[in-house]
C-alpha cells in the first residue's frame, strides 16, 4: 500500500496515500475502537460539518482573513461532501475523548485534502491549504462541533416527523373505518364502560400528533449556536465580527432559523438543548411503547383473550407450536422504544458531566441523540407500514364482550340509582344473568327504556337526560 508521510504534535506518522483524512484522524481510528460506528453511518453530521466549514470560509474571506482562492476551494469541497461525496472517509468512531475534537480534525482533513486537489495539489500538501489554518480558522473544536451536532439532529428530525405523521394518520383511518364497532373499554385491565373501537384508535392518532409540535420545539432550541466562541465562548482567535458573519451565512446555506447564542460562554458549556430533544425522544418512545402494548393485548388470543382486533401475520410464531403466530411488529417497537428510554439517561448522565467552560461527554450525547432519532424513525415506519395499516377488526368479539359485561351497568346508574346499579352488578357477577335482563326482571326499567339507555349513541357520548 502506498503511504504519505504527514506530522502532528507527537510526531511522523504514514497515512494511506489514497486517504483524503490525515494524521490525526488515523489517530483516533486507532484510539477509538468501542462501538464500531463511525461517524459516516449518520449523513446528518457528515452534511452539518461540512455546512460550518463552508459557513466559516464564507465569514473568513469577508473578513480577508482568508485569500479568495482557498475559500473558494473550500467551499466547493464542502458542497461536494453535503452532496454525498467522500463520506466514507470520515472513519472516527462516534464515541472519542477530547470532546469531539477527532471528529472535527476528521472533517478538517479531508475537506483541506479535497479542497487541495481543486487547487491542483496533491493530498498532505498542507503549505498550500492547511486543515487547522485554514479549514478551522477562526474555529475550536468547541464551538464548531457543537454547532454541527445541532443542525445534525435537526436534519435527523424531519424524516422522523414524516414518520410520526405517516404513522398517525394511518391510525386515524383506522379510526373512522372502525367508528361503527362498538367495544368495551377498559380501566386496570377489567371491565369499565362501552366505547367504539373507532374512539380508541382515534385517540392513539391524536396521542401520537402532538409529538410532532414537541420536536419542534426542542429544534427551535437547537437551532441557537456558539459558533464563534471558539474555545470557551470568548472568541478568541476571531474576528469580533465574525460570530455574527458565519452563523449568517449558516443560516443561508442549511436554511434553517440559526441564531448565535447571547452568551456564548454560557453556550459553550450547556447541554440543555439536547437534554430537552433527548426528553422529547423519550417521551415519544413512551407513547410508542404504550400503544404496541394496546395492540397486543387488543389482539391477544386467538381464542383465549381479547382478540378484538387482528394483527396482520408476519411470521410464524414458534418453532415448536404450529399455527402460533406472534405480535412481532409491535414487540420490536416496544424494544426500540426500551433502548431509547435507556439513551436518555445516558444522555442525561453525560449532559451532568460537564466540568466548567465545556462538556467533554458530548460524543455520547450526539451518538444517542442521532442513533434514537434513526432507531425511532425506522420502527415506526415498520410499526405503520406492517402493523398498523393492515388491522382488522373482529366486530362479533367486540359485540359479545359489550354484551357479557357487567360494566354497562354504569349507564343505567342515572336511572336506577347507584344502590339499585351496585346490586344488580353483583348479582350478575354470581349468577352469570345478563345485567339488562336483571333489572327488566326486577321491574326497575321497561325493555324500551333500556333500549335507549344501552343504544351505541347513548353509551358512548355524553346525552341530555
Amino acid at each position: 500500500m502506498q503511504t504519505r508521510n504527514e506530522y502532528d504534535l507527537l510526531g511522523e506518522q504514514q497515512v494511506p496515500a489514497e486517504a483524503w483524512y490525515g494524521i490525526q484522524t488515523q489517530r483516533a481510528k486507532q484510539n477509538f475502537n468501542i462501538t464500531g460506528v463511525p461517524i459516516s453511518h449518520f449523513p446528518e453530521l457528515i452534511r452539518a460539518l461540512a455546512m460550518v466549514k463552508a459557513a466559516a470560509a464564507r465569514a473568513n474571506h469577508q473578513l480577508g482573513l482568508l485569500p479568495g482562492h482557498k475559500a473558494e476551494a473550500i467551499e466547493t469541497a464542502c458542497a461536494d461532501i453535503i452532496r454525498g461525496e467522500l463520506h466514507d472517509q470520515f472513519i472516527v468512531d462516534l464515541i472519542q475523548g477530547g470532546a469531539g475534537t477527532s471528529t472535527n480534525m476528521n472533517a478538517n482533513e479531508v475537506i483541506a485534502n479535497l479542497a487541495l486537489s481543486k487547487l491542483g495539489h496533491e493530498r498532505g500538501r498542507y503549505k498550500e491549504l492547511h486543515p487547522n489554518n485554514d479549514v478551522n480558522r477562526s474555529q475550536s473544536t468547541n464551538d464548531a462541533y457543537p454547532t454541527a451536532a445541532r443542525l445534525a439532529i435537526v436534519f435527523a428530525a424531519q424524516p422522523l416527523k414524516e414518520a410520526i405523521a405517516g404513522l398517525q394518520h394511518s391510525l386515524a383511518d383506522k379510526g373512522r373505518e372502525f367508528a361503527h364497532i362498538l367495544k368495551m373499554g377498559r380501566t386496570q385491565l377489567q371491565d369499565a364502560v362501552p366505547m367504539t373501537l373507532g374512539q380508541e384508535f382515534e385517540a392513539f392518532a391524536v396521542n401520537l400528533g402532538e409529538e410532532e409540535a414537541r420536536i419542534d420545539d426542542a429544534c427551535r432550541l437547537l437551532c441557537e449556536v456558539n459558533l464563534g466562541g471558539t474555545a470557551i465562548g470568548t472568541g478568541i482567535n476571531a474576528h469580533p465580527r465574525y460570530a455574527r458573519l458565519a452563523v449568517n451565512e449558516l443560516a443561508d446555506i442549511t436554511e434553517l432559523p440559526v441564531s448565535l447564542a447571547g452568551n456564548l460562554v454560557e453556550a459553550t458549556s450547556d447541554m440543555g438543548a439536547f437534554v430537552t430533544f433527548s426528553s422529547v425522544l423519550k417521551r415519544l418512545a413512551v407513547k410508542l411503547s404504550k400503544l404496541s402494548n394496546d395492540l397486543r393485548l387488543l389482539s391477544s388470543g386467538p381464542r383465549t383473550g381479547l382478540g378484538e382486533i387482528n394483527l396482520p401475520a408476519m411470521q410464524p410464531g414458534s418453532s415448536i407450536m404450529p399455527g402460533k403466530v406472534n405480535p412481532v411488529i409491535p414487540e420490536a417497537m416496544n424494544q426500540t422504544a426500551f433502548q431509547v428510554i435507556g439513551a436518555d439517561l445516558a444522555v442525561t448522565l453525560a449532559a451532568e458531566a460537564g466540568q466548567l467552560q465545556l462538556n467533554a461527554m458530548e460524543p455520547l450525547i450526539i451518538y444517542n441523540l442521532l442513533n434514537s432519532c434513526r432507531m425511532l424513525g425506522e420502527a415506526i415506519r415498520m410499526l405503520d407500514e406492517r402493523c398498523v395499516r393492515g388491522i382488522q377488526a373482529n366486530e362479533a368479539q367486540c359485540a359479545s364482550h359489550v354484551a357479557n359485561s357487567i360494566g354497562i351497568i354504569t349507564a343505567l346508574v342515572p336511572h336506577i340509582g347507584y344502590d339499585n346499579a351496585s346490586r344488580i352488578a353483583g348479582q350478575a357477577l354470581l349468577s352469570g344473568v345478563g345485567v339488562a335482563e336483571l333489572v327488566q326482571k326486577e321491574g326497575l326499567l321497561s325493555e324500551e327504556q333500556l333500549a335507549a339507555i344501552l343504544s351505541p349513541a347513548a353509551m358512548v357520548a355524553p346525552v341530555e337526560a
